[in-house]
Order: C-alpha cells, then structure tokens, then sequence
C-alpha cells in the first residue's frame, strides 16, 4: 500500500509532466505555424502620380488572368513609391501582377481595348499583348525574394 507521501508523489510527477506536454506542444505548433513558407518583397518606385492605390496579386499559372491570385495587396502610394509584402509563400512557381488602380474601382480601365492604367509584372517583360505567365514567373524555393516592377 502507498503512503499518503507517495501518492502526492505521483499526482504531482503525472501533473508535471502534463504541464510540460501541453507547454511543449504550443511551443512545436507555434513553430510550425511560424515558419509556413518564403517572403515575397515587391517594390515598384516612380508611380505615375500619388493618385489611388496600387493592386498586387501573387498568381500561380492556375489562377494567372482570372482573377483574384492567391495572395491579394492593395496599398497607397506615398512619394510615388509602393512597397507591398506576401507572407508565407510555399516553394513554388509563382508571377506578381501590379495594377496602378488611380480611380480606385479594383479594377484596370481600358479604352479602345487597351489599358488605360499603367500595370507591371515580375521580371519586367516587355510585351505586346496580354501578359503571359510564362514571361513574368520565377521559383519561391527556400529563400525570401525581393523584386522591383517597372510601369
């Protein structure tokens, strides 16, 4: 038969051990969490004007011209410069579209058939025609990348 001394022992040993199972827990799940994928760093300097806000849209050639990407950045312009960031980017290939948005309706304006809004992609294609995935990728591998777009 246990004493009274040992089972308090043993209650305090099992409570201890549940307190550093839950604690090590949280501490793997925020670990986890934490360290989902790469950062993705655009820059485009020299926008037109101050006017309206410029939309960035992190596409894979799935979801490339139809529509929202898989990660979606509004921000205004300050100084003619913009500066967005896509947190938690998975390895894979991927192409940023940017749209100078200047009368703020979330979409580009066309006139005649060709855009009235400047726009830009990643890796700076010069095309002639709808933008092609092909031309703007690049691959999100194990490091954070940074890009400037040009208009």
């Amino acid at each position: 038969m246990k004493t009274a001394t040992q089972l308090k022992n043993n209650v305090l040993t099992t409570l201890v051990l549940f307190v550093l199972s839950i604690t090590l827990g949280f501490a793997q799940s925020e670990a986890t969490t934490t360290i989902e994928g790469q950062t993705i760093t655009v820059t485009i300097d020299k926008v037109k004007n101050n006017t309206g806000q410029v939309m960035f849209a992190l596409h894979t050639k799935d979801t490339w011209m139809k529509g929202q990407g898989v990660q979606n950045v509004s921000t205004k312009i300050e100084n003619n410069t913009v500066t967005v960031t896509f947190k938690n980017v998975k390895p894979g290939t991927y192409a940023v579209m940017a749209l100078h948005d200047e009368n703020e309706n979330n979409s580009m304006d066309f006139e005649n058939g060709m855009p009235k809004e400047n726009y830009g992609m990643s890796n700076n294609p010069m095309s002639f025609g709808p933008p092609q995935f092909e031309d703007a990728k690049f691959e999100v591998t194990t490091e954070d990348l940074d890009f400037n777009i040009r208009f």
